[in-house]
């Protein structure tokens, strides 16, 4: 039983390890945005291309209807009107489904798209996939891209309450250049 318990923690040590040292670098600031065409809530296919020539704020969380999850965007959501007065939309994206991203837009009104990235793809191009073998998480990263598809600004492990702010305080600071 004693060598069942351990190679048990071995097993699980590995995955955790394999998850984290396995991922993908994020771009960064300067790099061209990797491309993406996912659906969603509403089952409506989304791709980088549609925003040539805006602002897009593309945040990556873990899972849907999660405290930290839910505030980063009922925090996103308050501040919406702030991002669309400068030019920027928002996407939320994560491993979710449609129908879990439908269910948790309508329950907090969230007025921008949530895109469900099912297979962890477009998270894994961003560097914002946490691959423990058997499921996928993404990372709460988030991305300014600039109107040139260019990556402006990146903030890991972006904190819950204060990233919208800190995307507003930065998108100001760039328009302003």
């Amino acid at each position: 039983m004693k060598w069942l318990v351990i190679i048990a923690a071995a097993l699980a040590g590995f995955l955790l390890w394999r998850g984290i040292a396995f991922a993908a670098n994020p771009p960064r600031a300067g790099d061209s945005a990797p491309g993406f065409s996912l659906p969603d809530q509403d089952g409506r296919t989304r791709s980088l291309a549609d925003f040539r020539d805006q602002w897009l704020v593309l945040y990556f969380y873990p899972r849907d209807d999660t405290p930290g999850c839910t505030e980063q965007a009922c925090t996103f959501r308050d501040d919406w009107h702030k991002l669309s007065a400068l030019g920027a939309k928002v996407m939320g994206v994560s491993v979710d489904g449609v129908s879990s991203h439908s269910t948790f837009a309508k329950k907090y009104r969230l007025p921008f798209s949530l895109l469900a990235d099912a297979k962890g793809e477009v998270a894994a191009r961003y560097g914002s996939v946490r691959d423990l073998v058997l499921i996928k998480i993404a990372r709460r990263n988030t991305f300014l891209i600039d109107p040139q598809g260019r990556i402006a600004k990146v903030y890991l492990s972006a904190n819950t309450s204060k990233n919208s702010q800190q995307v507003i305080d930065d998108l100001q600071s760039l328009k302003q250049r």
